[in-house]
């Protein structure tokens, strides 16, 4: 079987680190983006350089017809996917609860979460027997933040990815016995542009003698947990959520 995977959010940070070692282990690849195409044409042309398998579709997975044509266009391009990593996710910038709007929070969830289900579904309508698919395997990114709340920072972004572990755990028992394994993986600190869009660009660098390992993770140590969990290797796993936080 063909192995297909749609990785959500993939021109940059951790979602192009799993795009290119899933490429690298025979995956055709499909990228999102929501705005920075060159950043996404870029990944591709790195991947098909290398003799892989890659395109990049514009698609903001808050917006149900953006995801619903997304995947029809993978669809037509590469196939059925097998994998779906969800891995678009935003926050705003660092602020109090008591310093938040509904609009920002609305935000927040309708990319973090609503996009998340949606993809989910759209994958599932693919992998599963119920639509004439033969299986497959969703990874999550979710995160340390879920757990730890981020007081002063970003809680709406914390409560958004306590959602998604919600999601993986109750999705993966709907669609065990359809061959379909859904896990999750929690990043903690990583040296990504995510912490510019929250105002502070040095975060790692600020809170990295707070991490046990006295380090921030790269995104490629994320991506080989990601393509862990989508591999056979990871067949008896499904429900499960890796921390990928340096001890955090």
């Amino acid at each position: 079987m063909n192995k297909i995977i749609l990785i959500t959010g993939g021109s940059r940070g951790i979602g192009a680190a799993i795009a290119q070692l899933a490429a690298a282990q025979g995956y055709a690849v499909c990228i999102s983006y929501l705005t920075n195409r060159a950043a996404a044409e870029a990944v591709v042309a790195s991947i098909t350089r290398n003799g892989g398998v890659a395109i990049a579709l514009q698609a903001d997975v808050a917006v149900e017809a953006d995801v619903v044509r997304l995947f029809e266009q993978v669809d037509a391009s590469l196939g059925r996917v097998t994998a779906l990593v969800n891995n678009a996710g935003m926050l705003e910038r660092q602020a109090r609860v008591d310093e938040m709007d509904a609009a920002r929070i609305s935000r927040v969830l309708a990319t973090n979460v609503f996009g998340s289900f949606i993809c989910a579904r759209e994958a599932v309508r693919r992998m599963s027997p119920r639509h004439g698919g033969s299986g497959g395997a969703i990874v999550n990114l979710s995160s340390r933040s879920a757990r730890l709340g981020s007081p002063g920072e970003y809680v709406d972004y914390a409560a958004s990815k306590a959602a998604i572990d919600t999601l993986t755990i109750g999705l993966a028992k709907e669609v065990a016995a359809e061959g379909i394994r859904v896990n999750a993986v929690a990043p903690g600190i990583i040296y990504t542009d995510i912490h510019a869009s929250g105002g502070e660009p040095q975060r790692v660098e600020r809170l990295k003698e707070s991490i046990p390992m006295k380090r921030g993770g790269s995104p490629d140590e994320v991506a080989k947990a990601v393509l862990w969990l989508l591999s056979e290797e990871a067949s008896y796993t499904t429900g499960a959520t890796i921390d990928v936080a340096g001890g955090r």
